[in-house]
């Protein structure tokens, strides 16, 4: 819980004046003079600046010892105002060097032995003692908060470093992908090319067969050379990849090869395709072939024995694809952090084209594997294609992944650019 910095200094200025006001209205049962107008209105004035102590904690010192050293010379009972004097004290200590705090821990001490000295105090040695012992005490629990809120400043930098790291190589990858996929089509104009060459004045319907299929080619080619080039924000840190050419590009094509091995691991998987299906851009089916190769990798890691379904609906202008699976294998996580039902939140992230990533209760491992960052490479690819993709339990028990990517050219424009 996250409080606002005004209620924290006002709290931080309530807790001491409330004890001074406790403290002043005991002073005639501990034999000291009871607290006149004037005396009220120092602890007033010596607790009040303590609500800026977090903004200016030097300067607030300062004004608290002012006017508790003026308190002490009416002869009132030094102890009301020693509250709000630790406090600062324990404020500068957590947020400012060590030499500053050494000699605001020397002016502390110096106005306890002022007191001890001015009410002549017959236990001048326990006054002595308490003049050293508390500025001590005080400046190393304030040190070890000072240091604890910097080792957690520079967690939160490494986490957010780390975080972008990985989005960062998993674009990398998935531009990798995308550069087969351009790659291929680039192989394929080549090919024409040179059969338009060849019948070009022999045979002319081959010939205009050959040119469409480079104009087909070349725009696809076009389309996803923009999309990587918007997904690549810095160099490749890894280089090329090696006999990346030689490799297949996975589409929609190999889904029923993967959902075969999946059932081979364990996991029944029933495939099913709704609508009319069409052709769609070789680097549209990867990012479908891969989300899908994602959410089933994960049942088989986290639900293994569960029932799985896989589908795939063409309708107007889009496709979806669902993952989901039961959760009713001997296998299934439940409950608990490792739960997949009920959990912790998650949260939703929006880039151009609507991407939502939203889960809940759901084991981090589910969401990481090696090759990938899961949650992470689903929203990158779904942001890439103007998509959306919503990952998270069922109500009906299982767990679900749903994708929707537009198909409409003017849809799929979208996604050319990827932002944050």
């Amino acid at each position: 819980m996250r409080i606002h910095p005004l209620v924290v200094d006002g709290l931080t200025a309530l807790v001491p004046a409330a004890v001074a006001c406790l403290l002043g209205l005991e002073a005639g049962a501990q034999k000291w003079p009871p607290l006149d107008a004037y005396a009220w209105a120092l602890v007033a004035l010596t607790n009040l600046p303590l609500a800026l102590c977090t903004r200016a904690p030097v300067a607030v010192l300062l004004s608290v010892h002012l006017w508790w050293s003026l308190y002490i010379a009416l002869g009132d009972w030094p102890v009301v105002n020693s509250p709000a004097a630790m406090v600062a004290l324990y404020m500068v200590a957590s947020t400012r060097p060590a030499r500053t705090t050494a000699w605001c821990a020397a002016l502390m001490g110096g106005v306890w032995i002022y007191a001890g000295v001015y009410s002549r105090s017959d236990m001048l040695a326990s006054v002595v003692g308490q003049a050293i012992g508390y500025p001590l005490a005080l400046w190393w629990f304030g040190h070890l908060a000072r240091r604890s809120a910097e080792l957690t400043v520079r967690l939160r930098a490494e986490q957010a470093e780390r975080a972008r790291r990985e989005v960062a190589e998993e674009r990398v990858r998935i531009a990798r992908e995308l550069h087969d996929v351009v790659a291929h089509h680039m192989a394929v104009i080549n090919v024409q090319v040179g059969l338009a060459r060849f019948v070009f004045d022999s045979d002319a319907p081959t010939a205009r067969a050959a040119l469409t299929t480079i104009g087909s080619a070349s725009g696809e080619a076009l389309t996803e050379l923009r999309r990587m080039l918007g997904l690549l924000r810095a160099d490749d840190p890894h280089g090329p990849r090696e006999g990346a050419a030689d490799e297949p590009t996975p589409g929609l094509d190999r889904l029923e090869e993967m959902v075969e091995r999946v059932r081979s691991g364990g996991v029944p998987v029933e495939l099913r395709v709704r609508g009319a299906p069409r052709a769609l851009p070789s680097g549209m089916q990867l990012c479908v072939y891969r989300v899908v190769q994602e959410a089933l990798t994960n049942v088989l890691k986290h639900a293994p024995g569960s029932r799985a379904a896989v589908e795939l609906a063409y309708g107007a202008g889009e496709i979806r694809v669902s993952v989901t699976d039961d959760g009713s294998g001997p296998g299934a996580r439940h409950g608990g952090e490792q739960g997949r039902g009920q959990g912790r939140d998650g949260g939703r992230e929006r880039g151009k084209g609507v991407v939502k990533g939203v889960v809940k209760g759901v084991d981090p491992d589910r969401m990481r594997r090696s090759g990938g960052h899961g949650l992470i490479g689903m929203r990158e690819r779904a942001k890439l294609y103007g998509g959306t993709i919503v990952v998270g339990p069922r109500r009906e028990g299982g767990f679900g992944v749903r994708l929707t990517l537009p198909t409409s050219e003017q849809a799929a424009r979208r996604g050319d650019a990827v932002t944050e």
